[in-house]
């Protein structure tokens, strides 16, 4: 079973909306008890707190409900856990990067750059925007979804 792990900074805006949004795809396509989905920060600020209310909305705006879920900071033992951890942006990469035991199991990639179907590479931090800034970030998470279940598939 593959398992990822979406990291962004604080584990409250982006790397949630892409665990809810897998998550309900997964779901929609049988697939939940053959891929497992999760999310953490690179940072602890926001340990145990639900999603940016801006994030759990425009989310439930369009069918998605990612309001159970709680940040959580990434840990050690993730690069053991998972076969897969999805860096948000290239910080989230850097950090990664440094981090990583040499003997670990998981491998690292730019969720954007390694679904492979949008010309962006980052996601943007919506924290300090607005309404269209987490519009966006839904935007490209979509764009990334299905495309990356697809190759998740076929490397199983």
């Amino acid at each position: 079973m593959p398992k990822l792990l979406f990291v962004c900074t604080g584990n409250i805006c982006r790397s949630p909306t892409a665990e809810g949004v897998l998550r309900h795809y997964v779901h929609k396509q049988g697939l939940s008890n053959e891929i497992l989905l999760d999310s953490a920060g690179t940072q602890g600020y926001h340990i145990g707190a639900a999603p940016d209310p801006r994030s759990v909305d425009a989310a439930a705006q369009r069918g998605f409900d990612i309001s159970a879920l709680r940040a959580r900071r990434l840990e050690a033992g993730d690069f053991q856990e998972f076969d897969l951890i999805l860096g948000l942006d290239n910080s989230h990469m850097q950090h990664l990067q440094e981090i990583a035991p040499k003997n670990a199991k998981a491998e690292l990639a730019l969720f954007l750059e390694y679904a492979g179907v949008t010309k962006e590479k980052e996601v943007p931090d919506p924290y300090y925007g607005n309404r269209k800034h987490f519009e966006y970030v839904l935007d490209l998470v979509e764009a990334a979804a299905l495309p990356l279940i697809h190759k998740i598939k076929q490397e199983v």
